[in-house]
């Protein structure tokens, strides 16, 4: 249950007084900025949030918050954090996690908080690097990457996190960039509005080991033509005036010249269907090549109808205590079943 405050906080209430450590021009400290001017327009108290991160560079986030936090173990912030939501349902639980902590050592606990659905809100900071390591290649670097630990091109495939999560039945799925802050803003606020796991995939730049990696999304010669910004009920544009669009030939997504087809035509997104949400994570195609798909960004799918595992938990509890009132711990221990062995 939300606690009223008696005067609006600012995004200077959410600042901690600790230095912010991370390399100069790092992506991460627009992520802290969208995230500490976000955080007052929810109208709750400071004392009601709470931040869990892993290990990464990402996961030094919950130093520079003036709210509750734990930098905690690698790869199992999203279970902490499962079991914080479901003995204290009233706080905000925000996960802070990486490409390589969370879809690496992290990777069974991610897909089961995914499918378990608990109500937490889930900052993935993908920059495609193992950057506090110093430039290791992690699972989202592309085939071929030439890093420290692979000096001749890694040979791994890379993980698609938008379609990794909405193949866990995630009940939120979004995209946004750490250089389009006010996108930023507006796809955080939607994910703290789901009741669910919200699953939010940041592009964030690494300047020193991986610096440039997503800037054909984000620099003004080239985004408009690289990137497919969804809206719910809209038709999907892209283009310098929005002269390109997708339509479907069945299932098979093709780029079409708005003034050649009827708007009737056009790819209306639909963030309710699963099956439409699945073919725009593959549109994932490496950016240099002939006729490739835009980059989608915002939210993919919304199912609001799935029920929390913080529900769910705390539903059976109560379920337990009417039906068998005070327990009986010898007989839990027990079991069901007993043999008497003569």
């Amino acid at each position: 249950m939300t606690t009223e405050i008696a005067e609006k906080l600012t995004s200077k209430d959410f600042a901690s007084d600790q230095e912010v450590r991370w390399c100069p021009g790092c992506g991460d400290y627009s992520i802290l900025k969208q995230v500490q001017t976000v955080l007052p327009d929810l109208g709750r108290p400071k004392e009601e949030f709470v931040f869990i991160s892993g290990i990464g560079c990402s996961s030094r986030f919950p130093y520079y918050m003036d709210t509750f936090g734990m930098h905690s173990i690698h790869g199992r912030a999203t279970a902490i954090a499962t079991g914080l939501k479901a003995t204290r349902p009233d706080l905000s639980v925000w996960v802070i996690t990486g490409d390589g902590d969370s879809m690496s050592i992290g990777g069974n606990h991610f897909i089961h908080m995914l499918r378990r659905n608990p109500d937490l809100n889930v900052l993935l900071f993908n920059n495609q690097i193992y950057g506090l390591t110093k430039g290791q290649y992690s699972p989202t670097s592309e085939q071929g990457k030439i890093t420290k630990s692979t000096p001749m091109g890694s040979v791994d495939y890379p993980f698609n996190p938008i379609a990794l999560c909405l193949g866990a039945d995630a009940t939120f799925v979004a995209r946004t960039m750490d250089r389009d802050p006010k996108h930023q803003q507006a796809i955080i606020k939607r994910g703290y509005e789901h009741k669910g796991t919200s699953l939010i995939e940041i592009y964030q730049n690494c300047n020193v080991f991986n610096d440039g990696a997503f800037e054909i999304f984000t620099e003004k010669g080239s985004k408009k033509m690289e990137t497919l910004f969804m809206e719910n009920g809209k038709p999907l544009l892209f283009g310098e005036n929005n002269e390109k669009g997708i339509k479907l030939d069945g299932f098979k997504p093709v780029i079409v010249n708005v003034a050649d087809v009827s708007v009737n035509d056009l790819w209306i997104h639909d963030e309710s269907d699963l099956v439409k949400a699945t073919i725009l994570s593959r549109f994932y195609d490496d950016p240099s090549a002939a006729g490739h798909f835009p980059r989608p960004f915002g939210v993919f799918y919304v199912n609001p109808k799935k029920a929390t595992f913080d529900e769910l938990f705390i539903t059976q509890i109560e379920e337990a205590k009417n039906s068998y009132g005070k327990g009986d711990l010898d007989k839990l221990i027990a079991g069901r079943e007993t043999w008497v062995v003569n």
